[in-house]
């Protein structure tokens, strides 16, 4: 068979390949060189389709497809390892393919930390069934039973007999046979695991330490333009004027085109602004920076962060919507031997990924593709074909890896920013963000205000627990006139609060927003695990009981929690509270594992200054503790932190255990940084002054901790973010004596 039959082959393939239960099934199976004698005389075989993931070229190599994006966490590997497991092949005849944007994947979001949890079943299955497919092809040539046959190391093994074949051998025969039903599949059990839950090394850890891994910022085509966009200072601002005419004389500079002006609600629409073409990025960037713009006003221009503040303080301080109760919190109050009350402060953060947005385009009459760094390759094709008028279906979105997203490139406005740029320069064009961009115009996370008040007993129990917490939500990018925490907000850390206390009150606020709020890694379980994990520590405090031992008893006893004995609605991740109930016993066993690591009851006699955090997030149980020193200038380092997590079934460890390294970092990082407004601009602009954690507030050593269980996977990702910033609060009250209810903390501590 020639190349360019083969190439048909693989065009006719994808063109039949159908959608089934919202993601297309599709395998490619070609024809083998032929090298065993019983199965030479084997039918040319036609495209068939056991799933979208794996394909099988004609010397039986295989061609895994990875739906999700890659970003640092390493799902290029972890997802082809699920598959791995049922199937059978040897690592060194797969290679790795990026899927483009494409409903037949089903759910490409790279986002809620679901990547695994949300597919592990049916990768399992989609490995399965061609392991199956091949097994029944090579037990017709022995005239078996195919149940009898396993796949190992790229061979069809006849266990009975020890007879074994090369894939190559039978791809030929399989790809002429039905596809098996998921109840045909026989899943290996645990105990024959030799894939899932080992350290399996990354597959792009060679490119990306090399540098010939490709990057949204690394593609470069023929005849490219840059594009360097000065955006509106204010929200929904526009231009008034400019001195555009000016700009374009600029050696270098190709064309200077007015941005479509922005107006609410945001969606993932580009700001407006004024984008500068030139021949490389230096000269675009250095041509933006010589407009001088004048904008129009918006309604936003009266956004101030100490105002905003007060404000939202003060808001939590009222009564809100009551969202879950139980008992009467108010008689509590009635009856206590003591109230305790505090309010807490978390600031806008943005997500700072270490590379900034970027896009490529490409654009014809009816058509565009698209090269770019996306969370979120779907909605890419769906904002870029409204933005163009063009069908959906000819957009093409081919995903890059990404320098890190955390959420900000879930959102796709610089996708199509390139593609309208591409339209109307008539060649390709890469919109290239820089640091100043992402940090003065990004998705921010929410600001929040949240007041709690614990009642106590006589004998310091705490006898009622209150939370009101108060934010402009993620909803009102989408609808401007959303301005209460949506339930999948108070999902995150605050209706889940597990505490075993017969008078139990949570409440919302309202807020309205004044920037773009979107979702950064772990949302609102960053400010609300902050607020509860803090206040945990002061009561402990005041009652002078040891912290773990304090947080234990408030959780109480093993169970799981009962949301309708509270009259709650909570979402659960979107995922069965039967599959993945929040269970106390997990949460109490990582806060006794990670003070077990850090050797929590003799760090008064080691002199060691150590604060305690645990938090359920994503399905998963984490706890942290976090050692700190403090010199004589009131300056503090991170000598030592420590890390447990229960992510349930984990699919590599060595990959958990750098994301717990990362999140721990990156919640670091949302203890120090802030974004504030003044005239509804924003102030920060590089990490000069947006701070994130550099080798002075980043821990020595961490020591991670994997909770060995049989449960349903959990999330990864995410989990090991919340736990970090009341962490680090506790410890340096531990070590000061101050308390820090408003982030960020300084990185100077003046001491008495």
């Amino acid at each position: 068979m020639s190349d360019s039959t083969i190439s048909q082959s693989r065009r006719t393939f994808l063109k039949r390949s159908i959608t089934a239960s919202g993601f297309t099934l599709g395998l490619a199976l070609l024809p083998a060189t032929r090298g065993h004698a019983m199965f030479a005389n084997a039918p040319e075989p036609d495209s068939f389709a056991p799933n979208v993931f794996i394909s099988f070229s004609e010397d039986g190599k295989v061609e895994i497809t990875c739906h999700r994006s890659e970003m640092g966490q390493q799902v290029r590997t972890s997802i082809p390892q699920i598959m791995m497991e049922e199937l059978g092949a040897d690592w060194q005849h797969v290679t790795i393919r990026q899927a483009t944007g494409d409903a037949k994947y089903g759910d490409q979001n790279t986002d809620g930390s679901r990547s695994v949890r949300r597919n592990f079943q049916r990768l399992r299955e989609a490995g399965a069934t061609a392991a199956l497919m091949l097994c029944t092809a090579a037990a017709k040539g022995w005239q078996v039973d195919p149940y009898e046959c396993e796949t190992e190391a790229h061979f069809v093994v006849h266990k009975p007999t020890g007879r074994k074949v090369a894939f190559a051998d039978v791809v030929g025969v399989a790809a002429k046979l039905p596809v098996p039903k998921p109840s045909d599949l026989k899943l290996k059990s645990r105990d024959k695991w030799t894939q899932i839950g080992k350290a399996v090394p990354s597959v792009d850890l060679t490119g990306m330490t090399t540098g010939t891994a490709v990057y949204g910022q690394d593609v470069v085509m023929d005849n490219m333009l840059y594009a360097v966009i000065q955006r509106p200072p204010v929200l929904f601002s526009s231009v008034k004027s400019s001195n555009q005419a000016e700009v374009k004389k600029m050696a270098g500079v190709v064309d200077v085109i007015d941005m479509p002006a922005a107006s609410a609600p945001a969606l993932f629409n580009p700001l407006g602004g004024i984008a500068v073409l030139a021949t490389n990025t230096w000269l675009a960037w250095q041509a933006c920076n010589a407009l001088k713009t004048e904008w129009q006003t918006s309604d936003h221009a009266s956004y101030n962060s100490d105002d905003y503040q007060q404000a939202l303080l003060d808001n939590a301080a009222k009564p809100g919507e009551v969202m879950r109760k139980l008992g009467d919190f108010e008689q509590a109050t009635a009856d206590a031997a003591k109230v305790v009350d505090a309010s807490y402060y978390a600031p806008h953060l943005a997500q700072a990924p270490m590379e900034p947005p970027a896009a490529t385009a490409v654009v014809t009459n009816d058509s565009a593709e698209i090269w770019a760094c996306v969370q979120s390759p779907q909605t890419a094709r769906q904002q870029v074909a409204g933005a163009l008028k063009i069908p959906v279906e000819n957009v093409t979105i081919n995903v890059t890896l990404l320098g890190g997203g955390f959420g900000r490139k879930a959102k796709p406005d610089f996708a199509v920013e390139a593609a309208l740029l591409a339209k109307q320069a008539g060649r390709p064009v890469k919109v290239v963000w820089r640091r100043e961009d992402d940090i003065k115009h990004g998705y921010y996370h929410s600001v929040s205000g949240q007041r709690l008040s614990a009642t106590l007993d006589d004998n310091n129990q705490v006898t009622g627990w209150y939370h009101k917490t108060v934010f402009p939500p993620i909803s009102s990018t989408f609808n401007p006139a959303a301005n209460k925490p949506s339930d999948g907000e108070l999902d995150l850390g605050h209706l889940d609060t597990p505490f075993d206390v017969p008078n139990l009150q949570l409440e919302r606020g309202e807020a309205n927003a004044h920037v773009r709020i979107g979702w950064m890694r772990s949302v609102a379980n960053v400010y609300h695990a902050f607020a509860k994990e803090s206040f945990v520590a002061e009561l402990a405090h005041q009652t002078e009981v040891d912290h773990k031992d304090f947080l234990l008893q408030l959780i109480g006893k093993d169970r799981h929690v009962d949301f309708a004995a509270s009259n709650a609605k909570y979402g659960n991740y979107g995922d069965d509270l039967n599959d993945y109930p929040v269970d106390t016993a997990r949460l109490k066993n990582v806060i006794n594992k990670v003070t077990a690591m850090a050797d929590w009851d003799k760090r008064e006699q080691q002199g060691r200054y150590l604060g305690l955090a645990a938090h359920r997030s994503f399905l998963s149980y984490t706890a942290a503790v976090i050692e700190v020193k403090v010199n004589s200038r009131g300056e503090w380092t991170i000598p030592k932190a420590y890390i447990a997590i229960d992510a349930g079934t984990v699919v590599n460890p060595d990959h958990v255990k750098a994301q717990c390294e990362g999140g721990l970092i990156y919640g670091i990082s949302c203890a120090i940084g802030q974004i504030t407004a003044l005239n509804g601009e924003i102030t920060q602009s590089n990490f000069h002054d947006y701070l994130v954690a550099r080798m002075p507030q980043t821990p020595v050593s961490i020591d991670v901790e994997i909770i060995e269980t049989e449960a349903l996977p959990g999330g990864v990702g995410e989990p090991p973010t919340p736990p970090a910033a009341p962490a680090l609060a506790n410890a340096l009250f531990a070590a000061t004596g101050q308390r820090f209810r408003n982030l960020p903390i300084p990185l100077n501590i003046k001491t008495a």
